[in-house]
């Protein structure tokens, strides 16, 4: 990524250095995952659309530890690999929209709350910005090359409401609870950078 762009990472020390850890993270391009994978503090995990891994790209994710997802509905697989990873005390990246768009936290799948609430695991939010806001001369589909994209992460956050609680109703209430703390955090993002 470093040597692409110009990424400019902002909050990284607000990854918890040890333990179980989930990173949210908006997309609203293609080089979002990639982005954050390449400038976390820690190796990240991410669930990538099974489309992706094809021919030697799904080979390289696989072999960097990204879990392949099936999105056309509950992906078992994919949920017990995401689970293992935090249960081992390692970064799970996740898209909470489910696919790329706007990029802001509007409307959040279930998946996150129900890993954090499952897991334990605090959430960080991660805003990456910049990626979409001009595309390149040589790759059109990709940022200008030597570009500044920033990826500024915020402080963890605990999903649930401290009663244990995993029913779909308490599963509900801490998506509402995560898309308002991921919102605040883009706005922030938004502001700090200047994007």
């Amino acid at each position: 990524m470093y040597g692409l762009w110009k990424p400019r990472v902002l909050g990284a020390w607000r990854v918890p250095a040890a333990g179980p850890v989930i990173l949210a993270v908006n997309h609203s391009h293609n080089v979002d995952g990639p982005m954050v994978m390449g400038t976390a503090p820690r190796p990240a995990h991410f669930l990538v659309k099974k489309e992706a891994f094809v021919g030697p790209l799904g080979w390289f994710l696989r072999s960097i530890g990204q879990l392949e997802v099936d999105r056309r509905g509950t992906d078992r697989a994919a949920v017990t690999g995401a689970l293992e990873v935090l249960a081992q005390g390692g970064v799970l990246g996740i898209f909470p929209e489910g696919t790329r768009g706007e990029g802001d936290f509007a409307a959040l799948r279930a998946g996150l709350a129900y890993f954090a609430v499952r897991s334990g695991a605090p959430i960080v939010p991660v805003a990456v910005l910049g990626s979409t806001e001009r595309t390149g001369r040589l790759v059109r589909g990709l940022p200008p090359l030597r570009g500044r994209v920033d990826v500024v992460f915020g402080d963890p956050f605990d999903a649930g409401d401290g009663s244990g609680r995993r029913t779909r109703k308490a599963l509900d209430e801490a998506t509402v609870r995560i898309q308002r703390r991921l919102a605040a955090h883009l706005a922030d993002a938004k502001r700090l950078t200047g994007r």
